[in-house]
């Protein structure tokens, strides 16, 4: 069955320029397919560990996560029951979200600069992922009045900070139109569903009706990596996962990873993290402990 490719249509409540929501253990965000919207979107995930999966960028997130996604670029939800976060609060607004010229203002451009470099996915580390997560979180006790200025002011604090990594720093160009949305949301949608499996390119070129050539040619413009170097990560990313989660055998990580070779799970696992797995789930013990 094949995943259809979600557009979310974000409609802020009546009377509000902007989309506020938390959502906790109680009130869970149930929206973790891909997805892609015209809004930009503010995330802040406090405590917990998981997937990190935006544009063809995956990784893995420890100790919570600040994110800021730009206008039209798929990503995943970021939290499941198994995160272990405490709570996850979005901020979605339209870069227009003020008015046509608001952010053309003056003191507006180091704002107007980050919305360009969103388009790539950015997650902030430090003191800024702890300070705009607090003025996220008390978002929830203010008027829509004092929301909006909070609101410009966390934008600014992340416009100036140097606290950040652009997460498809090597260009992920969805500045097209959207049916290349919805085309590389179904090939990201059926890695998601796959992954455990082999996912051959004649299978997933026929998925979005293109030649395996062309459709290799159009993976690597739009992610600038290859099918299967993006397969590959998001392996090696859910196997981080499992050490990070699970008391469960390398060998058994590695099968329910998707890799059917221990040597060559290992040997990428190295080149991807810099450790091999053994050392990556004993530096996670001792951060625990």
């Amino acid at each position: 069955m094949i995943q259809k490719p979600a557009f979310e249509a974000i409609a802020p409540s009546f009377g509000h320029s902007f989309l506020y929501q938390k959502f906790s253990e109680r009130h869970e965000n149930k929206n973790i397919g891909w997805h892609y919207h015209p809004e930009l979107e503010l995330v802040y995930i406090n405590g917990g560990s998981g997937k990190r999966q935006i544009g063809s960028h995956v990784s893995y997130f420890r100790n919570g996560d600040l994110i800021l996604i730009g206008s039209n670029l798929p990503h995943c939800g970021f939290t499941d029951k198994l995160t272990g976060n405490k709570s996850e609060t979005l901020i979605q607004m339209k870069a227009d979200f003020l008015g046509s010229d608001f952010f053309s203002i003056p003191e507006m451009k180091n704002i107007q600069k980050l919305f360009e470099v969103a388009k790539g996915g950015i997650a902030f580390s430090g003191k800024t992922k702890t300070k705009v997560g607090e003025k996220m979180e008390i978002l929830e006790y203010q008027t829509d009045f004092q929301r909006l200025l909070s609101i410009l002011n966390i934008l600014n604090v992340l416009a100036t900070s140097d606290e950040i990594k652009v997460l498809n720093g090597e260009g992920f160009s969805m500045e097209t139109e959207v049916k290349d949305n919805d085309r590389i949301n179904i090939v990201f949608n059926h890695v998601k569903t796959n992954f455990k499996e082999d996912i051959s390119l004649g299978e997933i070129a026929d998925l979005v009706s293109m030649t395996v050539p062309s459709f290799c040619r159009y993976f690597k413009k739009i992610t600038n990596k290859t099918f299967t170097q993006f397969v590959n990560e998001y392996r090696l990313v859910h196997a981080s996962k499992l050490l990070a989660e699970q008391p469960i055998s390398i060998t058994q990580v590695c099968y329910d990873s998707g890799f059917n070779n221990f040597s060559h799970f290992n040997k990428s696992f190295k080149a991807f993290t810099g450790q091999n797995p053994s050392e990556y789930r004993n530096q996670l013990k001792t951060v625990l402990q």
